[in-house]
């Protein structure tokens, strides 16, 4: 083999070597090949031929200088002619003339009518001894030698098509498997947010869920009103895959979380250098949730700059990133969420009244746990199976008493205390029956309080005596004020007052004492005008 024959053939490799390297998709591959065996070999048109499903019949996948007719027409049987002949047996074929050769068909009538003397290469695809199918190109007569120095670098050739196609048949089959996987965790979330699939049958549950039917198909703005733990992300899910939009994104963003700059670009996203750390750019949640839903929790706590670009959003669908000047669409549908009353907060001059507006097409208030005590049995239920299942645990049996206590309990955190507590029975459990040990201490106060009524010695004492007392005082004044909200106004300020005064003022320890969290304990503090002193300052006032 001369100098420069090998330099061709060198040459050949390293170019198809480089297009393996930058793509797997099989005709993309082919067509490279084929246009690179062209421009040094002289190659005229190449095709390849594979097995079909049940391997009875050959048919192109791939072809270069074929029209899309002449595509169509290339399928033979196992055998037939001198493709399905080499598919059979093995061998390759080379024929010098293929105007005098029986066994070429010419199925695709690419040589028709030619005046020149073509040849014919057709080799099989072979991997670990199984034949694939093959590779035929057309190729003009030039001697003998030259035409087996083709023969010889289209077999090297051929072994790397098979590679590439094993490739690409395992690339197709792992591609296969995660579209499976990925249906059937679409198919799992749906479900599960499926409204007969939410824990609720309580009146007012029943309302959430008539208003969701209603409005989830449809684009408007959502504020999802409620107490911290009562469900509202998940009620936002509900709403996104009930909808036309259940295909798309479903995006989260806890506005309390971040604020200014940070929050900024967390919600609109920002290009290199905007600021300092900003080191590549950045997309934003808008984008992100671009075509599905964006749930923005915590909406009360965004600074007014914040909110009238947010309005600009809602109105005109249209953003900049931070630091960019390429203005943006989207077509998001916007949730939004709050455990606050934001039109106190418009009142008050936190909230904007025209975002608030905006906001508020469609309202839904979520009910706190207290309010739909008849569907505390089921989530119990519910979470026990969970939980159990999670940490191979069997918690089972609860008593009379203790899942009556559990109803009369008034759930200050709604279904995430409840849910925190029995998730908390059941890592501590050791058996199938629940007892009242295994609960959180304010619950477990709670518990002890309804069986010893006329005691005084816990929190919870105190709750039972000034429920009973608020009830008699509201008979006696005709009721001014709704009784819910005054007896458990009157309740909560007891009890905070008790036991910030059991812990000597510390609020930590007053809101272990509670059972609720510390950031709750101090929200409540302000909404009732409550100052915690503890037994320093007290001390330094008698002196």
């Amino acid at each position: 083999m001369s100098t420069d024959t090998e330099a061709t053939s060198v040459r050949v490799l390293t170019e198809i070597s480089h297009i393996l390297g930058s793509t797997l998709e099989l005709r993309t591959v082919f067509d490279e090949i084929m246009q690179i065996l062209a421009a040094h070999l002289g190659i005229e048109s190449g095709r390849l031929v594979l097995l079909d499903e049940l391997g009875d019949g050959l048919r192109i996948v791939a072809a270069y200088g074929l029209t899309p007719d002449e595509r169509r027409r290339g399928r033979y049987a196992l055998g037939e002619g001198i493709t399905g002949k080499v598919v059979a047996s093995g061998q390759g074929r080379v024929v010098a003339d293929v105007s005098t050769e029986a066994d070429f068909l010419n199925r695709t009538r690419a040589l028709r009518d030619r005046k020149t003397t073509c040849s014919f290469i057709c080799l099989p695809i072979v991997l670990e001894t199984q034949v694939l199918g093959a590779l035929g190109v057309d190729i003009p007569f030039v001697d003998a030698e030259t035409l087996s120095r083709h023969e010889r670098l289209l077999t090297i050739v051929t072994a790397i098509i098979a590679q590439a196609l094993q490739i690409n048949r395992m690339v197709m089959h792992e591609k296969k498997e995660l579209v499976d996987e990925l249906t059937l965790l679409r198919q799992n979330v749906l479900q599960r947010y499926q409204l007969e699939n939410i824990i609720g049958q309580s009146a007012p549950m029943l309302e959430v869920f008539k208003t969701i039917s209603q409005i989830a198909a449809t684009r408007a703005t959502v504020l999802l009103l409620g107490e911290t733990g009562t469900g509202k992300e998940l009620i936002a899910k509900a709403i996104h895959f009930n909808s036309d939009r259940k295909d798309g994104p479903f995006i989260r963003v806890n506005c309390g979380a971040l604020s200014g700059t940070l929050l900024e670009s967390e919600l609109f996203g920002h290009v290199r250098g905007a600021f300092t750390g900003a080191l590549r750019d950045k997309v934003g949640r808008f984008e992100a949730a671009d075509g599905g839903t964006l749930f923005l929790d915590e909406i009360a706590t965004l600074d007014m700059s914040l909110q009238v670009k947010l309005l600009r959003v809602l109105q005109e669908r249209e953003f900049e990133r931070v630091g960019d000047a390429e203005t943006r669409r989207v077509d998001v549908r916007l949730l939004a969420a709050a455990n606050l009353d934001l039109a106190a907060a418009v009142q008050a001059g936190r909230f904007r009244e025209d975002l608030f507006y905006r906001l508020n097409v469609v309202t839904i208030r979520l009910p706190a746990l207290r309010e739909r005590r008849e569907d505390i049995p089921r989530l119990i239920d519910f979470f026990l199976d969970k939980y159990n299942a999670e940490n191979g645990r069997s918690l089972r049996r609860i008593s009379r008493e203790l899942l009556s206590a559990l109803l009369r309990y008034p759930w200050p955190g709604n279904v995430r205390e409840l849910e925190n507590a029995i998730e908390r029975a059941v890592v501590l459990s050791n058996g199938e029956s629940f007892t009242e040990a295994l609960l959180p201490l304010a619950v477990r106060a709670f518990v002890q309080a309804g069986r010893h009524r006329s005691g005084t010695g816990t929190v919870a004492d105190l709750t039972v005596r000034l429920v009973q007392q608020s009830m008699g005082d509201h008979a006696l004044d005709g009721g001014g004020q709704p009784i819910w909200a005054t007896v458990i106004s009157r309740m909560e300020r007891a009890l905070i007052q008790e036991a910030l005064h059991r812990t000597g003022g510390v609020k930590l320890k007053a809101a272990v004492l509670l059972g609720i969290n510390r950031n709750t304990l101090n929200k409540k503090c302000r909404e009732l005008g409550i100052v915690a002193t503890t037994r320093t300052d007290r001390d330094r006032r008698t002196r």
